[in-house]
């Protein structure tokens, strides 16, 4: 079967089920064999600068007939797919389904579409087996699903006994400049990591929130996982976040928790791999519980600089795009 997938946790979800698209997203990177395949989907972005700039391109360009993404039909059409995966959660995080049935409209093949529009862990388990049935693996999509059940509910046993007081506040920064939480998924990991997430409630929206709101909450760990930076990328923004007034006030800073994960390849990314960010996640709330997650994922935030331009957790020199935010509601 010939399956073409317009954004990472979609080639990401195909993967673990043992297939390999014949066509990507320019984004995907993830497993690195994804790389090598032709791209259907270019951006109009440019991604060098800073998390301000970046944003401010993507509300402009947002706002155009144009939109953020385009697809390369040629390409498409040569690759004869016979299902496409796409999404609908966001037309900033990557090509969305009206843009594709547009492309499948102009082309010879007649794929059949398959769009996810995940907001919660139990979205991403359903669209793996809905995946896993048209293309013909649903068997493997059970056992990969059994399998990510099982690691969850690892952590879930351990945290669920944990006291609301002995549950520290957590706050997770999906972009810096704005400032917006993480929603979505988010809210599960945390509680299931052992934290407690008051700003956002599960399946809700990431969005701009005022840098007031964050200080009220006065959360006990900050994560800064941007959505699309590496961790080399959220170092070069960290000022963003370090010249906020308030900022050194808050406890999660005082007491020495604040981490920056990769929010490129796990917590912002739909697919098998959120289980890993729970896995990474739970530490970080509850060290006397978990061993410390990997140096690829999550560091502390004041290391951040030591990185430099060294630091490759793919090993292949390739990252998403910074646009592939998980939400901006601002944007229409």
């Amino acid at each position: 079967m010939r399956i073409v997938t317009t954004l990472p946790s979609a080639t990401e979800t195909v993967a673990a089920l043992g297939c390999e698209p014949v066509g990507v997203s320019h984004e995907c990177d993830y497993p690195p064999s994804a790389a090598s395949a032709p791209a259907v989907t270019s951006s109009r972005i440019d991604t060098s600068g800073s998390s301000g700039e970046i944003d401010r391109q993507v509300l402009e360009t947002a706002d155009t007939e144009a939109g953020v993404y385009d697809i390369d039909v040629e390409t498409l059409a040569a690759l004869e797919p016979d299902v496409i995966v796409t999404q609908g959660m966001c037309d900033v995080c990557a090509v969305d389904v009206a843009v594709i049935e547009d492309a499948v409209d102009r082309i010879a093949a007649a794929p059949e579409i398959v769009t996810t529009d995940p907001h919660s862990v139990g979205d991403v388990l359903g669209d793996l087996e809905r995946i896993g049935r048209a293309i013909g693996r649903e068997d493997r999509a059970r056992e990969v699903r059994r399998d990510l059940e099982s690691r969850i509910e690892a952590v879930r046993s351990r945290t669920a006994d944990i006291d609301a007081e002995d549950r520290l506040r957590v706050a997770i920064f999906d972009w810096t400049e704005p400032v917006m939480i993480a929603g979505h998924w988010t809210a599960e990991l945390v509680d299931w990591a052992g934290g407690e997430y008051g700003l956002a409630d599960v399946g809700e929206r990431s969005r701009p929130r005022e840098w007031d709101e964050i200080r009220a909450d006065d959360p006990e760990v900050v994560i800064v996982a941007p959505c699309g930076f590496d961790l080399e990328q959220i170092g070069e923004n960290r000022a963003d976040l370090t010249e906020r007034d308030g900022w050194n006030d808050l406890t999660a800073v005082q007491e020495g928790r604040v981490w920056a994960m990769d929010g490129d390849q796990y917590l912002n990314r739909p697919g098998p791999r959120l289980v890993d960010t729970l896995e990474a996640l739970a530490p970080l709330l509850q060290p006397g519980l978990f061993d410390g997650p990997p140096a690829d994922v999550a560091v502390p935030f004041e290391d951040l600089e030591a990185l430099g331009s060294e630091h490759d957790p793919l090993e292949n020199g390739s990252r998403s795009d910074a646009e592939s935010r998980a939400e901006v509601d601002s944007s229409p």
